[in-house]
């Protein structure tokens, strides 16, 4: 490692984006292996690349005297479109040495007005035979789903332009073709965005695809979200934005001499039906390899045959370029065993629930041979259990063509499954040939954890998973079933842990805008985005999502655009509630008030969880409005806060400390949002917190809105013992009893499957389902000890405090914070704890250690006090305070 340098350049959250239309906001992490080292100043230079060599400098900084290195806006001339930039960061360290490192981007369609290319689909006018229906192999379901088509356009250079940019997206899903080489990697694409107000276009610098003479553009238009199956109303399951496909792009091309020429879609692109006569996301993809034209979008391919494609719309106004990473192929999984079930069938491990598709090759297999793939999460006595995917048919089927290798892996649909059954092989299928591709939004991942307990290990790859899992265009309930959903609850909750374990906030800041989109004139928020179901006011928890997810962004990320962005629709979400419930106690305008949903065991009063929401929404909203310096309105909203958590105590909260209902989520509801009217209060129901966990054995009775508050919020109160001792509970219900019973993901509920009852109500039995695993952000702020204080953002202040798991020898892992990386590891030797600790250059840190005297603690063998880069700041009750410049600690002191 250099001893000091910037690294993970990101522009607008992303590395080296392709897309970008506004100035840009720069970033940069820094890194040293120097106790102390720090920025002092840093210098960002932009400049564009010339078509015909060199650059032009668009933007110089100059030196700036800061420590910062998030949120650097560029104050440029306006950016041009389809232009590549390199951006140059210099950094100065507190030495006066610096250090340079270059990333680039480039930009998009700046102006809408230079949109020159139109949508285009396929052409209606066809002959079409009508014959009395038969029985085939499609079933009835499906019968009615169109061939994925093919567009080409042969167009002639007399020479490679120096710079050739392509600007595509669909009403559909594509991909895209330059002579025959594929371009982008991106899966699925456009994404899944509220189609009637936005749809995103991605841009690709194909210049090394063209060559002089004839060329080829080509694309293939599958139905994706727009056209097809989506949501569990069968009155209404498909065609929720329009009834055919459309496909746009726009190539341009810049010469030597600064000329600039474009080609689009219009009505001069050819069109046809591909092999693939179906492909839907819920319902699997038909390929009929037989049909195949290997060189149908090559140049020299005659298509004077095929239909002229027709242009459908010109609205070019929906159009906005992509600004989070898309769903790509991020890793393939083997098959971990390959077993014969009966004649021509074999059923697949892939030892791992995942989202994606199966790639198998097929060796020696006879034209006309039809395999069939299915897909489950799970086996019920050996074989698929496909019950609770309700009305999806994940299916794939593949008819060979007589060639002795041939590899089929379906190109515009994906699956949520662990086993794969695959009928119709003639002969042994062998484990090689067969392997699982996972896909979901390539994001960066974040956070690390490991440890003694290869259980808990276990369950926090669980929870990675399903991040994985259900980060697919959107944040979704479900990979499997035919729901898929953006559900605001199940990603408030998870939203913490997310965006600890991975790097989504440009993801969930882009899918706000579906959530603000379909917030209605009354400032009510949805229960889902993009809007399709459930088209009412959203229940308490779930529409509360338009408010804490904006939130829980600019924490993790220290971005405050994602605040003012949403400032005034959670103003609108607040006055909503509280115009339907003049009593501040929130019983009106619920939706379909869901309560603490899947909780077992006990039920929180669902006026409790709501009007504790409400107080929670109002508080973030406030604080919200002072950070964006909306002062005055802040001040508004902080006093009806007050006034809620006033009557929330009133209506709620006995002499006691009992929280009405008496439940473990209602006491965490008041706990975690500050609604005790005093510290005595507060203390009484901590109390009452922790008589209702030990009544029930040290057993865990919440449902999924409250689950993630239960370690923290016991640990807060000084019973972190009974915190480590639910995290290792492994009887149900618990986090452990799923993976004692095999699970790779996090469950639906708690019982989705019991020894004594087998599986739960195949109408909502999800096995892929994040937002139990919402305990993910306390492995590292909690057992690790990663964390910030509570006026920080983006990690800008961090605070330490592991807490040293008594059912663990040791810890370990790490935190990629906007600033850099933190690793925190801890070991249990007899009496002595050993913490290992790195902090980055620019990020103070205040540890904390349980210890009752400095002298008890040494730092590289020597007391703390003598240690470079420690200062004691104070002693509290029973614990330490250290501040920490940035550099490597190694601490010992007693354990216990």
């Amino acid at each position: 490692m250099s001893a000091f340098e910037p690294y993970a350049l990101r522009a607008d959250g992303q590395d080296s984006p392709q897309g970008i239309v506004a100035a840009p906001v720069f970033s940069w992490r820094l890194r040293s292996d120097r106790t102390g080292a720090r920025q002092n100043a840093y210098r960002v230079v932009v400049a564009a690349r010339l078509p015909g060599g060199g650059s032009a400098r668009a933007w110089d900084s100059g030196r700036v005297e800061s420590t910062q290195t998030t949120g650097i806006r560029y104050a440029g001339a306006p950016l041009a479109s389809s232009v590549d930039y390199d951006w140059t960061v210099t950094v100065e360290d507190e030495t006066g040495a610096v250090v340079e490192r270059v990333a680039a981007f480039a930009t998009g369609i700046v102006h809408p007005d230079e949109w020159a290319a139109a949508w285009i689909g396929r052409n209606p006018v066809y002959r079409h035979v009508a014959l009395p229906p038969q029985d085939t192999d499609i079933s009835f379901t499906v019968n009615k789903l169109q061939p994925v088509r093919r567009f080409v356009r042969h167009f002639d250079l007399d020479a490679v332009p120096a710079v050739a940019k392509v600007h595509a997206s669909a009403q559909g899903v594509y991909r895209l073709y330059v002579n025959g080489h594929r371009v982008g990697v991106d899966e699925l694409a456009p994404g899944w965005t509220e189609y009637r107000d936005r749809i995103t276009y991605q841009s690709w610098d194909v210049t090394a695809h063209l060559r002089p003479g004839r060329n080829s553009i080509a694309a293939l238009l599958g139905d994706g979200w727009y056209v097809g199956f989506i949501g569990t109303d069968r009155r209404h399951q498909a065609q929720h934005y329009g009834t055919e496909p459309a496909l746009l792009v726009q190539l341009t091309m810049d010469a030597t001499d600064g000329g600039r020429s474009t080609l689009a879609t219009d009505e001069s692109w050819r069109e046809t039906a591909s092999e693939i006569l179906y492909a839907d996301l819920l319902m699997g993809q038909y390929e009929d390899s037989r049909r195949a034209q290997p060189d149908w979008h090559l140049p020299d391919t005659d298509i004077s045959d095929w239909s002229s494609a027709v242009v459908v719309g010109t609205d070019v106004d929906r159009l906005t370029p992509e600004v989070d990473p898309g769903v790509r192929a991020t890793a393939t999984l083997p098959a971990v065993s390959v077993e014969e079930v009966g004649e021509r069938r074999h059923i697949v491990d892939f030892g791992q629930n995942l989202v994606g598709r199966v790639r198998l090759t097929v060796r020696g297999q006879a034209a006309g041979t039809r395999i069939q793939l299915d897909h489950a999460e799970v086996l019920d006595h050996g074989e698929l259990y496909t019950a609770n995917l309700r009305t999806a048919e994940p299916l794939d089927v593949f008819w060979t063509n007589g060639e002795t290798v041939q590899v089929f892996e379906p190109r515009f649909t994906l699956h949520g499954f662990r086993f794969a059954e695959i009928t119709g092989l003639e002969g042994p299928l062998d484990a090689a040939d067969v392997e699982a591709v996972v896909l979901h939004n390539d994001v960066e991942f974040l956070g690390d954890f490991s440890s003694s307990d290869a259980p808990l290990d276990r369950l926090f790859q669980n929870i990675c998973w399903g991040l994985r899992g259900n980060f697919v265009s959107i944040p979704t309930d479900c990979p499997q079933r035919d729901e898929r959903l953006g559900w605001l609850a199940d990603a408030q909750v998870f939203a913490p842990t997310a965006l600890a374990i991975a790097d989504v906030g440009p993801l969930l800041r882009r899918w706000m805008r579906d959530v603000r989109s379909a917030q209605n004139d009354d400032g009510a928020f949805p229960d889902i985005a993009p809007h399709l179901i459930h088209l009412r006011e959203g229940a308490p928890a779930w529409g509360d999502g338009g408010v804490t997810i904006p939130w829980h962004i600019h924490r993790a990320t220290g971005d405050l655009t994602v605040l003012e962005e949403a400032a005034d629709s959670m103003i609108a979400w607040v006055r909503h509630v509280e115009r339907h419930n003049p009593s501040l106690i929130w019983r009106a305008q619920v939706g379909n008030d869901y309560g603490d949903w899947l909780q077992i065991g006990e039920e929180t009063r669902k006026d409790v969880l709501s009007t504790a929401y409400f107080a929670h929404s109002a508080d973030l909203t406030a604080r919200t409005l002072r950070l964006v310096g909306r002062d005055h309105d802040a001040d508004d909203i902080d006093e009806l806060r007050e006034r809620i958590a006033a009557a929330f105590g009133s209506a709620f909260i006995a002499a006691d400390g009992t929280v009405a209902g008496d439940t473990q989520g209602g006491y965490l509801l008041a706990l975690s949002f500050g609604l005790h009217r005093d510290d005595a209060e507060r203390d009484r129901i901590a109390e009452k917190l922790v008589e209702s966990v030990l009544r029930r054995d040290v057993s865990l009775t919440t449902g999924f809105v409250t689950v993630g508050l239960l370690c923290p919020v016991l640990a807060e109160i000084g019973r972190e013992d009974l915190a480590f001792r639910l995290l290792h509970n492994d009887r149900y219900p618990s986090w452990l009893f799923s993976v004692r019973n095999g699970a790779t993901t996090i469950w639906e509920r708690w019982d989705g499957w019991t020894p004594e009852h087998g599986f739960q109500s195949a109408r909502m039995n999800s096995f892929n389902h994040y937002s139990l695993g919402s305990v993910g952000q306390w492995f590292l702020s909690g057992i690790l000890g990663i964390t910030q204080q509570s006026d920080s953002a983006g990690y800008r202040d961090l605070r330490l405090a592991p807490r040293f798991d008594p059912f663990l020898t040791h810890a370990q892992g790490a935190l990629e914070t906007p600033r850099g990386r933190v690793e925190s590891a801890w070991r249990r030797e007899g009496d002595e704890i050993t913490w290992t600790v790195t902090v980055p250059p620019g990020a103070p840190a205040v540890a904390e250690l349980p210890c009752r005297s400095a002298s008890e603690i040494t730092e590289g063998g020597e007391n703390t006090t003598h240690s470079q880069g420690v200062t004691l700041m104070d002693h509290g009750q029973g614990s330490i305070r250290l501040r920490l410049e940035s550099g490597t600690f190694t601490f010992r002191f007693p354990a216990g």
